[in-house]
């Protein structure tokens, strides 16, 4: 066995370890709550860390924040002690990072419209398949035009404009209807309201810096602080959890099995990353979660009910830990009995009635041997955590960010040229170009008015003279001729 391993606990005076080496073919937590999930999330991303393994976890109740000061003694950790062999326990705090999407708790996360895509940002605002294809054609002619999509305002100028432009993009981009493109704009508004407005943007997030070690080699936690994020915008919760294994895919290079993997994604109420997912975007989260070990990282969902993950991901994850489930209802004993048959048992142990009979700070735990297989489940006291149960304080909040390698990096957004700025300065010009046409055809047509001749019309007091003269004259002509015809006629 290699040293690389990460102790989850004690089974019959037994240390029960996950091998570093397997841990990138990912995990499950599933538990009731108040049965020691976030205790065992806590105790495995102590032991990556010690590995020098990086780890990033949200934080849903901020409760894991103490994991960045010393542990205090206390009469359940020695109980757990004197029933477990660990010879090198040590109370400590571990190198952490705070972060938070909203700028509150830690340092800000952003990424930007073009990183997160028309796929993700479709789920995100919950679009139906014409929004959708609409979405995918204002990217398309983002692109076209070279025209970045950094942020919301980019993003609405942008539909603005495909809106106005429908019939133009129609042949090369297919039908745009404005209820459509009215539909994401109402969408966008409601997002906005949420406080979403400050994940899109940048300086945008870095994943190496993600992937921080401490001077003595420790692998750094980074925490996403998501208790308000829950609460608040549940679908943008579970967009940046799969934008972020999505563009750790695409970025990091091939590693195969290492001793210990480069980074351990730990995903708390995980249920809310498949809830009302469209097929194509689970396919993709299936087909990513299948790949992603292959760059060294390793993937643990956390949730309550185990069938909240879909077959086709739960078929991928080696470690689970299962820690207490009540059976209350037969919905409930349905579930537990589709749960232990899971679990490789060797046939000497009821799992169903060993799952409702665990106690807090007990589970169900299966790891993978040498060869990838798993092993047979054996219930298993969970080790007490090195570091602090709880959350800090704000002071400490405060000094842990004053101190952080990342302060200063993030704090202040960046705006710079993309699709709003862009397509104001076209509106702009072809104002500008409108005004100046308007104002040459005005004075085209200024100077054939003044080419004309002078005007040969009467006034009306010339043409009442000149008919006096016409009368006056006509009646003297007549007295004329008569005078002539009538000395001729003599």
């Amino acid at each position: 066995m290699t040293d690389f391993t990460v102790p989850v606990g004690g089974c019959d005076g037994a240390l029960i370890q996950q091998l570093g080496v397997m841990s990138n073919r990912h995990g499950l937590i599933t538990g009731a709550t108040g049965t020691g999930k976030t205790v065992t999330l806590q105790v495995l991303a102590e032991g990556f860390s010690r590995l020098g393994t990086p780890v990033f976890a949200a934080d849903i109740k901020g409760d894991l924040t103490g994991i960045s000061q010393q542990g205090k003694p206390h009469k359940e950790i020695d109980r757990r002690l004197s029933l477990i062999p660990l010879p090198d326990y040590s109370q400590r705090g571990y190198p952490t990072l705070c972060w938070d999407i909203f700028g509150e708790s830690g340092h800000p996360v952003r990424t930007t419209i073009s990183e997160l895509g028309p796929l993700l940002l479709g789920n995100l605002l919950a679009l139906n398949e014409t929004q959708t294809g609409v979405l995918y054609a204002c990217f398309a002619v983002a692109d076209d035009e070279g025209m970045l999509l950094l942020d919301l305002k980019d993003l609405r100028a942008m539909l603005s404009w495909v809106a106005d432009n429908a019939k133009t993009l129609r042949t090369t981009y297919g039908n745009i209807a404005p209820a459509s493109v009215g539909a994401i704009q109402r969408r966008l508004l409601m997002l906005e309201e949420q406080g979403a407005e400050q994940f899109f943007g940048e300086p945008a997030l870095q994943i190496t810096d993600l992937m921080q070690h401490d001077f003595s080699g420790n692998g750094v936690i980074s925490l996403l602080s998501a208790d308000r994020l829950i609460q608040q915008s549940p679908r943008l919760y579970a967009a940046f959890l799969m934008w972020l294994l999505s563009e750790l895919f695409e970025e990091l290079p091939e590693a195969g099995d290492l001793e210990a993997p480069k980074l351990v994604l730990f995903f708390d109420e995980a249920h809310l990353l498949f809830k009302g997912m469209p097929q194509p975007l689970l396919d993709k989260i299936d087909q990513v979660v299948r790949l992603i070990r292959s760059k060294g990282v390793g993937v643990f969902f956390v949730t309550q009910n185990p069938l909240d993950i879909p077959e086709a991901v739960a078929g991928q994850l080696g470690m689970k830990v299962q820690h207490a489930l009540r059976a209350f209802t037969p919905k409930d004993q349905k579930t537990i009995r589709a749960v232990a048959q899971g679990f490789r048992t060797d046939g000497s142990t009821d799992i169903s009635a060993l799952i409702t009979q665990l106690g807090v700070g007990e589970a169900l735990v299966s790891c993978l041997t040498e060869d990838g297989s798993p092993d047979f489940a054996r219930k298993t006291l969970v080790k007490p955590p090195e570091s602090r149960i709880g959350p800090i304080t704000e002071d400490e909040r405060s000094t842990l960010l004053s101190r952080s390698p990342m302060k200063g990096k993030y704090d202040q957004s960046v705006d710079r040229e993309s699709a709003y700025e862009m397509l104001a300065a076209r509106a702009e010009l072809a104002a500008k170009r409108e005004a100046e046409e308007e104002l040459a055809a005005q004075k085209a047509k200024d100077e054939r008015r003044s080419s004309r001749p002078a005007s040969r019309r009467q006034s009306v007091g010339e043409a009442m003279l000149k008919s006096a003269a016409r009368s006056v004259g006509r009646s003297l002509g007549s007295r004329l001729i008569r005078g002539i015809l009538g000395s001729l006629m003599k």
